[in-house]
């Protein structure tokens, strides 16, 4: 049975000082998350004043009913909730297998292909000829224009390339002895072991189509196929001007409950507290491979 070391008091002291740091660091990142979740079911007249600090007063539950009376909120989670699936769904596929691809120096042409897929991260044409290109390509106020551009993503191709050079070659070889394919080694060898590296691609691409809302204020005039982002935004702009009206008619205020009467600041809270706990929900699942795939570069050798 092997001795254990025994501590000196500067270990000790040490120890003390990087738990004591990383918990004061743990709690000034979960702090504002706990800010806003408890402005977000106080008085609005207080949060509005700013006088709400540690720990919520006059609560009430009025500011996640208004919000969720919104008669287009259903239709428009689900086109969020499907962008978001379709959407990541499609981006891991696309990298991986291009990435795959990229790295194989058998490849055709693959510096240039290489060269020229890199080339796109740094040019861009612009939203107009974006714009143009989508509406000749029949797009515009489709539900595809959400999804199908997640098939080019540069980025996400160079992260799975990368990964995917440092899984060793032996593994590949003995399969193809046995007379896999190259499409056989990539779903059942490569796709396997490159579970890290997808799914921090999948947390990216995530977020990023759940966020997304320029696509909306572009390419969509059907409001059939407004995402979550975009109906909450109206029902924000719509909320704080009438917290505006309320503001100058003081005969109409003083018929209302202070304390749960929308304000701009106690409205754009609740929307925000809506919009991320979903993410909140689904990162903890994706963070054990996250760490490991992020990593991805950082050790050579």
């Amino acid at each position: 049975m092997a001795l254990k070391e025994k501590k000196t008091v500067k270990d000790i002291l040490f120890e003390i000082a990087i738990y004591s740091f990383f918990t004061l660091f743990t709690l000034l990142c979960i702090f504002p998350f706990y800010y806003i979740f408890i402005s977000s079911i106080s008085s609005n007249a207080l949060v509005d004043r700013g006088a709400i600090f540690f720990y919520p007063r006059s609560i009430h539950l009025s500011n996640y009913v208004s919000v969720f009376k919104i008669k287009t909120l259903p239709q428009a989670a689900f086109i969020s909730v499907a962008r978001t699936v379709i959407g990541t769904g499609l981006s891991i596929i696309a990298a991986s297998f291009m990435g795959y691809c990229m790295s194989k120096p058998e490849y055709w042409h693959r510096k240039l292909v290489y060269r020229f897929i890199i080339a796109t991260m740094y040019f861009n044409a612009g939203v107009v000829p974006l714009y143009l290109t989508y509406r000749m390509l029949g797009l515009i106020d489709n539900f595809l224009v959400y999804v199908l551009p997640c098939l080019n993503q540069s980025f996400n191709m160079v992260l799975c390339k990368t990964y995917m050079e440092s899984i060793p070659g032996s593994l590949e070889e003995s399969a193809e002895i046995d007379g896999a394919g190259y499409f056989m080694r990539y779903m059942r060898i490569i796709l396997p072991l490159s579970m890290p590296i997808l799914a921090t691609i999948a947390i990216f691409a995530a977020v990023g189509q759940w966020n997304a809302f320029m696509d909306t204020v572009l390419y969509m005039t059907s409001t059939k196929y407004f995402t979550l982002q975009y109906t909450l935004n109206l029902y924000l702009k719509k909320a704080t001007a009438l917290a505006d009206i309320l503001k100058t008619d003081s005969a109409a205020a003083q018929n209302m409950n202070l304390d749960t009467m929308l304000t701009a600041e106690s409205t754009r809270y609740t929307i925000t507290m809506v919009t991320i706990i979903p993410v909140l929900m689904i990162y903890p699942f994706f963070q054990r491979y996250f760490i490991k795939g992020i990593m991805i570069g950082a050790v050579k050798g």
